[in-house]
């Protein structure tokens, strides 16, 4: 390789273990020349293949920095049969393997939760938009891992998949009442982590315990409550988070034949929520299961923590990448282009660039330095 291509990165060779779906003697563009495009135009604020083939061709000094791009960009058709055609549980693995050089050793709460592509079915074929179940590390505000699932329902096969993959060690796994089974809590126990568990009606017997033993607790069994006050656009909204850390007398011999128990369970927890809005009141109380003893402050940060999926994910994901817009119903399409587009989440992610990720998006477009920063993993500009 000559000297102007031997600067390697080191994020494709996460993925050299992606193999190509296509025939050897018809390969005319190689196959990391086309995740290196994709990935690039999808940082720089392209959309889909059309976008993505014109950005390409527009970059192609840049791209050449790394790769010799000899016939220069594919055709977008070549685009979408390729990331269509990739396997996507390989593609997985790779994205995993690269995440973990990614994440230090401290302690990370993980938030598990669903989200809809909306516009990614084929309805004459019979086909469910996707549903892709992701876990988020909170702290760092990575993407860890994907599993796709063809409806919502399925998210209860579809996370013990994803958490297959993750290292928990250490970690505080969220996860909201849709994930509350005992088998996705044994398999976060058995990979060294804990687990925070939202508590609806799905569990009666054990619900309704809960609810009544928070309305009336028996004296010293709870610990000091706190409370959390946020005012923003005209919503007072105040938070008072409860935890008890006996929990011996929740499963007994009391308990119907059958009953789940969750593995070291150790902690009880409430949220009460009182919300002021227009000159009125709501009031809502939430319950949760933890193998964790956590105390009642560690308990109202790591609730507040599992939302930020909601608003520095799934928000990010439909109003930063457009990912509700996107069209690819077709083969692997959806579920691989929603890898591409984590990938370019994590590497933008980077929280001593003061710009917003919108405009980090335009910058990396516009300043061929900063985008090379980005796909590198160096400091950028601030």
């Amino acid at each position: 390789m000559s000297r102007q291509h031997c600067r390697s990165l080191s994020i494709l060779d996460h993925f050299s273990a992606l193999s190509d779906p296509r025939q050897r003697w018809r390969v005319a563009y190689p196959l990391p020349e086309i995740l290196l495009v994709v990935l690039c135009a999808t940082l720089c604020g392209m959309d889909d293949f059309v976008e993505t083939k014109l950005w390409g061709e527009q970059r192609l000094d840049f791209l050449r920095r790394f790769l010799p791009y000899e016939r220069g960009i594919p055709a977008h058709d070549t685009l979408n049969d390729v990331i269509n055609a990739l396997d996507p549980d390989l593609f997985k693995t790779c994205f995993t393997s690269w995440v973990e050089t990614l994440r230090d050793s401290d302690p990370e709460i993980i938030a598990v939760d669903g989200k809809t592509s909306r516009r990614s079915h084929a309805r004459s074929k019979g086909r469910e938009p996707l549903h892709l179940v992701s876990a988020w590390a909170t702290r760092q505000r990575l993407v860890l891992g994907q599993q796709a699932t063809d409806i919502k329902s399925n998210e209860i096969t579809a996370i013990p998949l994803l958490l297959e993959r993750l290292e928990l060690t250490g970690a505080l796994v969220t996860i909201d009442a849709m994930g509350t089974q005992a088998a996705i809590a044994e398999a976060i126990v058995a990979k060294g982590g804990d687990y925070l568990l939202a508590l609806k009606a799905n569990w009666p017997a054990t619900f309704t315990d809960i609810e009544r033993f928070f309305a009336e607790p028996p004296q010293n069994m709870l610990q000091t409550p706190v409370e959390t006050i946020d005012n923003d656009h005209g919503r007072l909204e105040g938070r008072r988070h409860t935890v008890c850390h006996t929990v011996d007398w929740l499963f007994s011999d009391r308990r119907y034949p059958g009953e789940p128990r969750f593995p070291r369970l150790a902690m009880i927890g409430m949220v009460e929520t009182r919300v002021e809005r227009n000159g009125k009141t709501e009031q809502e109380r939430r319950y949760y299961l933890s193998s964790a003893k956590l105390d009642a402050k560690t308990f109202a940060h790591a609730v507040r923590a599992h939302w930020s999926i909601e608003n520095r994910l799934h928000w990010v994901l439909d109003v930063v990448f457009h990912d509700d817009l996107a069209r690819l119903r077709t083969a692997h399409g959806p579920q691989n282009m929603a890898i591409v587009k984590h990938m370019a989440m994590n590497l933008v992610r980077n929280p001593k660039d003061k710009h917003s990720l919108k405009v980090r998006r335009k910058l990396a477009n516009l300043n061929g330095h900063y985008l090379e920063n980005l796909i590198r993993q160096k400091s950028t500009l601030t």
